[in-house]
This record gives C-alpha cells, structure tokens and sequence, in this order.
C-alpha cells in the first residue's frame, strides 16, 4: 500500500486531508482501540473482532505513526513488544471519534454504546466536554473501558 506523505496529498480541502491521514477504516478502528479499550500493542490490536489482517496492521501501525498521530515505545516489560500510544495530534482525533460514536449510536440500534447508559446520557448532554475528559484519560495512559482490553 502506498502511503500518502503530507506533501503528497491529493488536495489540501480539510475533508480531503483528513480522510488521507487518519480517515480509514483500520485507522479509525485503532484509534477507538487505544481511547475506549487501552489497548497499546500489536497484538492486542490484533485480537479486535473486527479482523484486522496482519499485514494491514502493521502498514496502518506504521502510517499512524509516520503522519505523527502514534508514538511507538518498547514495552518496558518485554523489550520484544512495542507499546503504541496517541500523541498529541493523535489525541485530538478523539473529539472526531466522540461524533462519530454519536452519529452510530443515533443509526445503530444495537450499538455497543447504548448498553452503558451513563456513558450513552453524558455524551449526548454534552459531547466536548467528554471528548475533553477522554483526551486527559488517554493522555495520563487511560481508557474509557479497560476491562475489554481482549
């Protein structure tokens, strides 16, 4: 897969651009992996019940990172894993994630999000502000729900 470079963008329209860099499926679904569930390494993303491929993975892992949205750290535990976590860039995609949580929730009846009807009451009373709550929670090595890390 080629990967789009900032200078090497189709066209500098905000929508197009973000679409570019963070806007793919896989992308997206690693972003929600690392803010909702905590998840830091390769395998852990792996094992989403979405299906990632391997190879996708690493090519989305490594485009994360070279656009700056990841950082990638050895694990101080096993020197052979790698711990991935949003940088600053990275985090302000959560407000992005937050919309896109609500918009699914509105459509998919059976959206995971319903189930949590506290989480689900506080996002639509007031969504920056649990974007905010959630980019200081993933900033301080957090996650909304660090029980389905699996």
């Amino acid at each position: 897969m080629k990967t789009a470079r900032k200078e090497d963008v189709r066209s500098h329209c905000a929508v197009n651009y973000g679409v570019e860099i963070f806007g793919d499926r896989w992308s997206l679904l690693i972003i929600r992996d690392i803010v909702f569930n905590g998840k830091k390494t390769y395998g852990e993303f792996l094992k989403s019940e979405e299906g990632i491929a391997t190879n996708v993975l690493a090519s989305r892992l490594a485009f994360l990172e070279e656009q700056g949205i990841l950082s990638r750290a050895p694990n101080p535990d096993d020197r052979r894993k790698d711990f991935y976590t949003l940088t600053e860039k990275g985090l302000d995609l959560i407000p992005v994630v937050v919309s896109v949580v609500i918009w699914s929730a509105k459509y998919d009846r059976k959206s995971y999000v319903l189930r949590d009807k506290e989480f689900s009451a506080r996002l639509a009373a007031n969504p920056a502000q649990v974007g905010e709550e959630l980019k200081a929670l993933v900033r301080d090595g957090g996650c909304l729900f660090p029980e389905s890390k699996g």
